[in-house]
């Protein structure tokens, strides 16, 4: 299956799971292929048949991108170099949960979230330990009995009941000794924080020197703003006194035909992350915005010294996403 193809066959499953999904996003650079929302979960996904592909500046740029975008960052992929990837198993690159297209079908469409994760060593599960030690005690078996069985250490029962992951073998012979599940659900959609490893999210890269004026306008008039490496926009910002709750996107360069492609991502973006978006152009324009992104020339910034003035463009240039 060509990678185009997959990427459609996806973003028709999320539509059929009730998800709203962008436009997909066919420029480069580009850290991810879609963004959809159902309710309040919002995924980011990167669609890969082979996720050996999944290097560790893209990884590094979705886990920012869901920080700032309050978003789960997820690869859907067919395989690796060595083998197909499992179905009903999570497997990790670079920080981001990694899942097959049967798996995702599963999840999303069905309700029935997977149990398994891949880590070095072989696949796990995550026991709910609590109710282990309340099987276990009700059956009247010590910590020495259930060892003996499992033919692990008392030391390491103990560990399950208090909340250690187990191999997938430990699993299936607790399943079949107390004839019950004790796994948990991976929660994908927090990213799978609850079995990978806890890592910082990523620092931003530095911002494009071209970019600089910019960036250094939008701090002036009270924006954080988060430069970015291969995403489809330069920068997400966030309104550090909060006076306005939506992050914004923001893009620059001169206005081309490129550009202007750009625009209409960012605003299909924008419509999914409910952000606003913003294109910075050099040359004066008569359009003010492109499909609800805003576009606003160098030349009136650099005309506007008062910071509220410069908000106040923004928001009369960018469609506000609650108002569709």
């Amino acid at each position: 299956m060509s990678r185009s193809a997959l990427v459609g066959n996806v973003a028709a499953m999320l539509q059929d799971a009730g998800f709203v999904v962008s436009d997909r996003i066919a420029i480069r650079p580009k850290s991810f292929d879609l963004a959809a929302r159902r309710g309040e979960e919002l995924v980011l996904l990167k669609i890969l048949g082979n996720i050996d592909a999944f290097d560790g500046v893209i990884g590094s740029e979705m886990r920012r991108l869901g920080s700032y975008l309050n978003a789960t960052p997820l690869v859907v992929g067919l395989r690796t170099r060595d083998e197909d990837l499992k179905p009903g198993v999570v497997y990790f690159r670079h920080g981001v949960p990694v899942i097959n297209p049967d798996t995702a079908m599963d999840f999303f469409v069905e309700g029935v979230p997977p149990l398994i994760y891949a880590a070095p060593g072989g696949l796990y599960v995550s026991l709910d330990g609590d109710i282990l030690a309340e099987e276990r005690k009700e059956r009247g078996w010590s910590l020495g009995r259930l060892a003996t069985e499992l033919g692990v250490s008392r030391r390491t029962v103990s560990k399950y009941e208090d909340g250690m992951n187990a191999s997938i073998e430990v699993a299936v012979q607790l399943e079949e000794l107390f004839n019950r599940p004790f796994s948990n659900p991976v929660d994908v959609l927090d990213g799978a924080d609850d079995v990978r490893d806890a890592e910082p999210t990523p620092k931003d890269p530095a911002a494009d020197p071209a970019d600089e004026h910019i960036v250094s306008v939008l701090t002036s008039a009270g924006f954080r703003v988060h430069p970015t490496a291969r995403a489809p926009f330069k920068a997400v910002s966030e309104d550090e006194d909060r006076r306005d709750p939506r992050n914004m996107l923001t893009g620059h360069s001169p206005f081309t035909r490129s550009a202007q492609k750009r625009a209409e991502i960012m605003s299909s973006l924008g419509e999914i992350t409910r952000t606003r978006s913003v294109y910075f152009v050099e040359e004066t324009q008569k359009r003010t915005s492109v499909d609800g992104t805003g576009i606003v020339s160098c030349e009136e910034l650099a005309a506007i010294d008062d910071p509220d003035k410069i908000r106040d463009l923004i928001r009369e240039r960018a469609r506000d996403p609650a108002e569709g």
